[in-house]
């Protein structure tokens, strides 16, 4: 059993490195890994920091979450981050971002789900059908992705978690299509990028897979893992369940037209914050 005095270093060791990446996404900065004795080196950890640097941005900045992040959990990983307030946009023509070193920005192709009706921690678990009772609108969506981290290849999944698993926001696009069963679990990608009047548009096609073949298999794990962390779901708030294709690496202030197959179509242009 810890000690007392090892459960306060524990904590304040949480609570530092959770300020640090903080201030890190506030800025829109990288920085070197965490010094080893801040470095989560545990799921449990890990976690620890990330909510911890939820409580900063909702107390200090007051930009809530959001939205959530995830995917199946397997052996080797749990996927698992939050999305702040400020960071969502809706529908907008212009998204902000903080570019790439490459100065690209970093998307990933998404469905989103929108929690219409509160998901409250509770001592018995969601159903599946208690879940699809409180979602609302499906909307095609845009993961915009940044680490923390100068070297993110040198991160452990530990490292990554606790800085929110690379994410800086999400785009939140038109409602899906309202034809009944269409095929969600994979579609064909297609990204337009106009170029000067003087030249054709570049067409980026890719065949977009669901990493867990069905969208909804990590929201229903989801909210019963949050549940358990006595974490619950709020109306308003919006899951992203994983990438189809990767990430994107596209061009700034250029129109880009995203066709989801026949699941629907949006524009828009990345502009630098």
């Amino acid at each position: 059993m810890l000690s007392t005095a090892t459960i306060e270093q524990v904590k304040t060791h949480i609570n530092t490195a959770a300020k640090e990446l903080a201030e890190r996404r506030a800025a829109g900065t990288s920085g070197d890994l965490l010094i080893p004795e801040l470095r989560p080196t545990s799921f449990e950890q890990a976690f620890a920091i990330q909510q911890a640097v939820a409580e900063i941005f909702k107390a200090s900045d007051n930009n809530p979450i959001a939205a959530w992040k995830c995917l199946l959990p397997t052996a080797e990983k749990t996927v698992v981050a939050p999305i702040y307030q400020a960071d969502v946009y809706h529908q907008s023509t212009t998204c902000p971002l903080y570019p790439s070193t490459k100065g690209l920005a970093r998307v990933e192709p998404e469905l989103a789900f929108e929690i219409a009706r509160d998901l409250p921690p509770r001592s018995t678990p969601y159903t599946e059908a208690e879940i699809d009772e409180a979602l609302g609108d499906i909307r095609l969506a845009l993961e915009l992705i940044k680490s923390r981290y100068h070297t993110p290849s040198e991160a452990t999944h530990f490292d990554a978690l606790a800085d929110g698993l690379v994410n800086q926001g999400l785009w939140l696009g038109p409602v899906l299509n309202p034809l009944a069963d269409l095929e969600t679990s994979c579609f064909e990608l297609s990204v337009d990028i106009a170029n000067d009047e003087h030249q054709q548009s570049d067409t980026l096609q890719k065949s977009a897979i669901h990493p867990n073949g069905f969208p909804k298999a990590g929201l229903y794990w989801l909210v019963n893992f949050l549940s358990a962390q006595g974490i619950g779901l709020t109306q308003g708030q919006y899951v992203i369940t994983g990438s189809y294709a990767g990430v994107l690496d596209l061009p700034l202030n250029q129109h880009c037209q995203f066709h989801y197959g026949e699941l629907g179509q949006f524009g828009l242009q990345f502009v630098a914050k």
